[in-house]
């Protein structure tokens, strides 16, 4: 290998930040918005409680803009279309749920997201 050889291969920058790259959709899950106070906040207490429940917890991703100045969200998606038990464990850690699409909502939700963005680029 010459010195010059990238050994990594690159990615588009657009790609990569983008929502669905984050969470590209997978119809055997279910995504969950979990809401506590930031001092609270602990990846593998969410993690823990996700496989309490025999769940495997696939994505996370933490934002903060719509809660408040002392609370965050969490976004969650695990490999369950029913996340009763996956709920109840988190509320059991003193976790809030305050938002749930299961597997077949949120791929159907995507793929209507790809539908709008198309029939958008052809109003151009």
């Amino acid at each position: 290998m010459e010195a010059n050889d990238n050994i990594f291969p690159t990615l588009p920058s657009v790609a990569h930040h983008s929502e669905e790259h984050l969470f590209p959709p997978v119809s055997d899950s279910s995504e969950l918005t979990v809401v506590c106070d930031r001092d609270d906040f602990s990846a593998s207490l969410i993690a823990r409680a996700v496989e309490d429940a025999d769940a495997h917890l696939l994505n996370m991703n933490v934002t903060s803009a719509e809660v408040g100045l002392y609370r965050m969200a969490v976004d969650l998606r695990i490999n369950h279309r029913d996340a009763g038990a996956v709920i109840r464990s988190l509320e059991r850690y003193g976790l809030h749920v305050t938002n749930l699409i299961s597997g077949e909502d949120s791929f159907t939700e995507y793929a209507r997201k790809g539908v709008n963005d198309f029939l958008a680029q052809l109003e151009i």
